[in-house]
């Protein structure tokens, strides 16, 4: 630890990737006058941020060759003594999994693998919702074709990697919707065409749009939840089957806070951590359905509410002692990018009117890229974005539907 001791006083900060999530990161610190540089992948919005000092690119290798050039940055840039923030489930797990050998350079703020496994394994994290008596969705873990074939369930169901090993169709989709028994069998064998057999999961699909999910996002410290708030994905992008909120708004729920403090509490977790759950119409129960162990998408929602996470974590990291805060109801966060095709979609089909959806603009609100005193990202968004799938066009096999596109389409057609 004689890297750390020897660190100057005021050490600046090292985001690992430089998407929307990354410019928040960026933003919340560099308002602090806490140097910030951000490593891009395909993503570099955050590097346009009027407060990233430096922008330096994040190799896209394997996880030996990523920990060897954080190593190498650490030491050809006398970053010691620097705090690690990694935006994605990939470098977060690099960082736990190597957690030993990168704080004797860094200051982390991610828990080790011990600790991380649990939220990034789902079969982990369903086993522990097992043990501690919280509902979760109908899910098995099948070993081969025969046990898929066999299965005793309800259509439609979901089928979904329980981690993302590699950025592929299959863990970049997050779930297939399956219909029917034929269709199960098909793209469970598409699946293993991604991912090894253990990695497939298959679930009951829980009624309900992203109006029914809610997260518990927290900051912890051993267990202790030092920063919160409790949040409704009221719209969702793709609005039937959505990857990522577009629309969120902070409320008022104890059942939520109360299942999600005694998770927390059991598996004594350090660091930022957003817990989701979906409401189930059937029973009324909350549901557990992911566990996110790093900065989720919209967590500047958080700081328009009067909860600055990368702040805090970064207070708590140095050491400082954070007395309980949460978040006020009532407050709002949108994505307009994502948002629009959402609105016009469910406009088109007769579930939100033009004055609804202007009297959710209505403030507070904070917006995931637009802000005034740094314009430069918000003008850039389009173009980058416009870049970006152009070149997931031609990845994804001339445009085609991808499963869980095309999963939707026949849900919808079957009414």
């Amino acid at each position: 630890m004689r890297l750390l001791r020897g660190a100057a006083e005021r050490p600046g900060a090292l985001v690992i990737g430089g998407d929307y999530r990354g410019l928040g990161i960026v933003r919340s610190l560099g308002r602090h006058g806490i140097p910030v540089w951000v490593l891009t992948d395909e993503h570099f919005i955050a590097a346009m941020s009027r407060y990233a000092a430096r922008h330096l690119p994040w190799p896209a290798r394997s996880e030996a060759d990523q920990l060897q050039h954080l190593l190498r940055l650490c030491a050809e840039h006398r970053l010691a003594g620097w705090m690690l923030f990694p935006t994605g489930d990939e470098a977060a797990v690099l960082i736990a999994r190597h957690h030993k050998t990168l704080a004797e350079s860094f200051r982390l703020t991610t828990p080790p693998w011990e600790m991380m496994r649990r939220a990034y394994d789902k079969r982990q994290t369903y086993r522990l919702a097992a043990e501690l008596g919280m509902p979760y969705p109908w899910t098995r873990y099948p070993r081969s074709r025969e046990e898929v074939a066999a299965l005793d369930c309800a259509f439609p169901v979901i089928l979904k990697p329980a981690f993302k090993s590699d950025p592929n169709r299959f863990t970049n989709d997050k779930a297939w919707l399956v219909s029917s028994r034929e269709e199960l069998l098909a793209l469970y064998d598409q699946a293993l065409s991604f991912v090894d057999p253990d990695v497939v999961m298959i679930q009951e699909l829980i009624p309900g749009g992203g109006e029914e999910q809610f997260s518990y996002a927290a900051l912890c410290n051993d267990g202790r939840v030092a920063a919160s708030l409790v949040a409704r994905r009221l719209r969702q992008y793709p609005l039937d089957f959505g990857r990522s909120s577009s629309y969120v708004e902070t409320v008022e729920l104890p059942a939520v806070e109360e299942l999600s403090r005694r998770l927390l509490a059991a598996i004594r977790f350090n660091g930022l951590i957003e817990v989701e759950f979906k409401r189930d119409p059937r029973d009324g129960r909350f549901k557990l359905l992911d566990l996110n162990a790093r900065i989720w998408g919209w967590h500047t929602l958080g700081a328009r509410a009067g909860v600055d996470f990368p702040w805090l974590l970064w207070r708590m990291t140095m050491g400082e002692t954070i007395s309980e805060v949460r978040a006020r109801a009532g407050v709002r966060w949108v994505r307009m990018v994502t948002d629009l095709p959402a609105v016009f979609k469910a406009m088109r089909r007769g579930i939100l009117s033009p004055a609804a959806y202007l009297r959710s603009l209505r403030g507070p609100i904070e917006f995931a890229i637009f802000s005034a005193s740094d314009p430069m990202p918000g003008l850039l968004e389009v173009p980058i974005l416009s870049m970006l799938a152009v070149k997931r066009s031609l990845y994804t096999s001339e445009g085609r539907h991808s499963p869980a596109e095309q999963g939707v389409r026949r849900l919808k057609q079957s009414g």
